[in-house]
């Protein structure tokens, strides 16, 4: 997939989500499920608003997509 420039582009832009999750305390594979499953739900959306509730940092992702902090883990 990285053998061409479309390819590196694609990787560069999965690797960035995958970190951006990760710095806002999200299990990457959960979130990539989510986004794979919400995004085809609003493809014949005119308006792009759905797309905030959709950001790593968004507060309406579902609990199953954050990892648990220290003191839920205890």
């Amino acid at each position: 997939m990285i053998d061409t420039v479309a390819g590196a582009k694609s990787s560069a832009i999965i690797y960035s989500i995958a970190e951006t999750a990760k710095a806002n305390n999200l299990k990457p594979y959960d979130y990539f499920e989510y986004l794979l499953t919400e995004i085809p739900k609003h493809l014949d959306d005119t308006e792009r608003k759905f797309l905030e509730g959709l950001l790593p940092w968004s507060p309406t992702l579902p609990a199953n997509c954050r990892k648990l902090s220290k003191e839920e883990v205890k």
